[in-house]
């Protein structure tokens, strides 16, 4: 999809969630200075900031033992089955290793909109519109694909103590864009490979970012229709407000044991979330997704959906060990 179609229809969703019943080529390096970027990071200033050339880039996950990005690229509309996504493999520098390394249609792979990573052992999990599909990480070779039912618009991934567990939207696309219609969910796949909903509640407006919290022992959900940041405990049917933002939230990690850090679509920034509030500390990121966090180099990518580009920003000063 064009930069203008993915405009008209983020801005639909968010007209929609407003007034329904949630708050709701090779790419080349740039090693240009990070505009906004923290002064007091530790991160190594001659590394890439920028990599140009992806389609679509929704989700970003660096995988620690292998030293490399996973960046996850729609490549035409979010909802349509149209075998047109792919993962690019980045080194842990920036630099690019396969802009296709799994790719729909080579090797058994079908990937139609690949949004949300996670990494499980050997297994790299990607949610694609209804269906998880897994993938050895080394490899690139299809290893499971997991259909769930009901599903409208799946989202992030997230790896908890008990499974594999992932947002659903709740929109539909439609000749005027994309239509948030819910249900509000987040479904569970067991070590047995069985799935279900986990969690279907209102309060979440339009699920779109999760991360397992270590050291709290819950999920940390951001919404992109409303604009509340949860914590939700597996097996419970309610969640935990922990503070209000300007909305439009996409990606999120956990910096330490008292810090998130968040992307927000509404004032194109990175924020860190603390005590209730979002503060930002890096701007002019337009369409920011799913971010992921190297902390061999104490680095965030920052994937611009719209942009088609991966920026990286050094992370603020450290706090607490991550959990």
């Amino acid at each position: 999809m064009t930069g203008s179609g993915w405009t008209l229809a983020m801005a639909a969703l968010t007209l929609t969630g407003a007034c329904g019943r949630n708050d709701r080529a090779v790419a080349a390096a740039d090693t240009s200075a990070a505009a906004g970027a923290p002064a007091d990071s530790t991160a190594a200033t001659s590394l890439p900031t920028r990599l140009e050339g992806f389609q679509n880039p929704e989700s970003a996950k660096y995988d620690k033992e292998l030293d490399v990005w996973y960046i996850s690229n729609i490549n035409g509309a979010p909802s349509a089955k149209d075998g047109n996504g792919y993962i690019s493999r980045l080194h842990g520098d920036g630099t690019m290793d396969s802009l296709k390394f799994i790719t729909s249609g080579v090797n058994g792979v079908k990937l139609d909109g690949p949004k949300g990573l996670a990494l499980q052992d050997d297994t790299l999990w990607v949610a694609d519109i209804h269906t998880v599909r897994g993938f050895n990480r080394r490899t690139g070779i299809p290893v499971a694909s997991i259909e769930l039912k009901g599903s409208k618009f799946l989202n992030d991934v997230a790896v908890g103590p008990d499974g594999i567990y992932i947002t659903d939207t709740g929109v539909l696309a439609g000749a005027g864009g994309m239509k948030h219609t819910g249900p509000d969910r987040i479904y569970r796949i067991g070590p047995d490979r069985s799935t279900g909903v986990a969690l279907e509640n209102d309060s979440l407006g339009g699920p779109n970012g999760i991360t397992w919290h270590g050291a709290r022992r819950q999920f940390i959900v951001v919404p992109f229709i409303g604009t509340v940041i949860r914590a939700w405990t597996p097996g419970s049917k309610v969640t935990v407000p922990l503070g209000v933002t300007k909305g439009q939230l996409d990606g999120v990690e956990v910096l330490d044991s008292a810090r998130l850090l968040v992307t927000s679509w509404a004032d194109s920034t990175l924020d860190i979330f603390e005590n209730g509030t979002a503060t930002p500390i890096a701007r002019d990121l337009p369409s920011p997704a799913d971010i992921g966090v190297d902390t061999k180099r104490n680095r965030v990518a920052i994937p611009l959906l719209m942009e088609n580009r991966v920026e990286f920003r050094p992370l603020p000063a450290a706090g607490k060990a991550l959990p």
